[in-house]
């Protein structure tokens, strides 16, 4: 078997993974991701018990047991980079002999949820609302330094390049579906269902004008209006595509779930915007285990 050099999987002194600061033993297969690390406790809170505790950096983990199923928590923190960093660090803990540094026999198959805040392009999709992600949508480019091709949905982005006169400068658009069978888990008529886009920036990569010029700003208008088979761009964050395509890549099964705090559509925002995210939480925790 071929050795995983020191430098491509890098471990700390305790052996734990670099980043995360995680051994195998301190997570469950069941894993819920938010981007903020302060959440972590926020969802833990109605946990049963809790077991393990860690951090490093913004990468915040809790795992403990709610309801009889074992769930860890983990803060990623913002954007496609980040999830890089866990998602890999993640399936080397279940997938990778750390040891030995040899890829296990057994492949070990992870559920992923990510429980976010976001804001909507639709203005039926009010604020206070769920939006569950049948396909994320990635403008960072970032799965792209992967051999990922079969697991992206061409016809999709093909039809998107060129409704939006997408700009050849940019990183092209990738377009990677959910797990149905986590979908299928989560969803209800309390949920939207759409497509969750995914940008590599906050402020001009989401449209938004503060001193520096847009390179297209009509370009959210256009992303408003796109539709493919039935389906909508539903709202914009920075995580999910990166999540789902490394997801696909390595095995696991992801969904991504967002309370929608505001409406870019109409110009509206929650007015307690802790509330959705609480009601999201409690949600998606008793999806999960039910």
């Amino acid at each position: 078997m071929n050795k995983i050099a020191a430098s491509e999987l890098i471990l700390n002194p305790d052996g734990s993974v670099y980043h995360l600061n995680l051994k195998p033993e301190n997570i469950a297969t069941n894993i819920i991701f938010v981007g903020d690390q302060n959440r972590v406790p926020k969802i833990t809170a109605h946990f049963d018990s809790v077991e393990f505790e860690t951090q490093k950096r913004e990468f915040r983990t809790i795992t403990g047991t709610y309801k009889g199923t074992k769930i860890s928590v983990i803060s990623t923190g913002i954007g496609p980079d980040n999830i890089d960093i866990v998602m890999n660090e993640l399936d080397a803990l279940v997938n990778i002999d750390l040891e030995t540094r040899t890829l296990k026999k057994e492949h070990v198959q992870l559920n992923i949820v990510r429980i976010g805040t976001s804001g909507s392009l639709q203005k039926d999709i009010p604020v206070d609302s769920f939006v569950l992600a049948k396909y994320g949508l990635g403008f960072d480019g970032m799965l792209l330094s992967y051999d990922c091709e079969h697991i992206l949905e061409k016809d999709f982005e093909d039809l998107f390049i060129k409704h939006t006169d997408w700009c050849p400068r940019k990183a092209r658009p990738y377009v990677v579906k959910n797990s149905e069978e986590l979908e299928q888990k989560l969803t209800s008529d309390k949920v939207f269902i759409g497509v969750t886009a995914t940008a590599g920036g906050f402020y001009g990569p989401q449209g938004r004008v503060l001193r520096l010029a847009l390179q297209d700003p009509d370009l959210n208008n256009k992303i408003d209006n796109f539709e493919f088979n039935g389906v909508r761009i539903t709202n914009l964050e920075m995580e999910t595509s990166a999540i789902y395509g490394l997801s696909k890549l390595l095995g696991h099964n992801a969904c991504s779930m967002n309370a929608i705090i505001a409406n870019r559509a109409n110009g509206t925002f929650s007015e307690n915007p802790y509330k959705p995210v609480e009601e999201l939480i409690l949600y998606t925790l008793t999806k999960l285990v039910s």
